[in-house]
């Protein structure tokens, strides 16, 4: 069914671009927890964390994800830098 209002076309054509920069953001996010993860070396892995750090802060910030899931990744991946030891 066409969108026949203007408000809708304009409606549904910022949804298009939030949807577009939201899934650049997440792609970014896990490719970052990735690169955390697959680190063998504990300096390399802490590098690696700051990053991923600040990149999950953006996206909390601008409301991408929820704060408390960016502090949940954050927690987990800081646990597992630290066994690396």
């Amino acid at each position: 069914m066409p969108l026949r209002h203007k408000s809708a076309q304009k409606r549904a054509r910022q949804t298009v671009k939030k949807t577009e920069r939201n899934k650049k953001f997440r792609t970014l996010i896990k490719g970052a927890v990735k690169n955390v993860k697959a680190q063998k070396d504990k300096a390399t892995a802490e590098t690696e964390l700051k990053k991923t750090t600040t990149i999950l802060d953006r996206a909390a910030t601008k409301r991408i994800i929820h704060k408390n899931k960016a502090a949940n990744i954050k927690s987990k991946l800081t646990k597992a830098v630290n066994k690396l030891g």
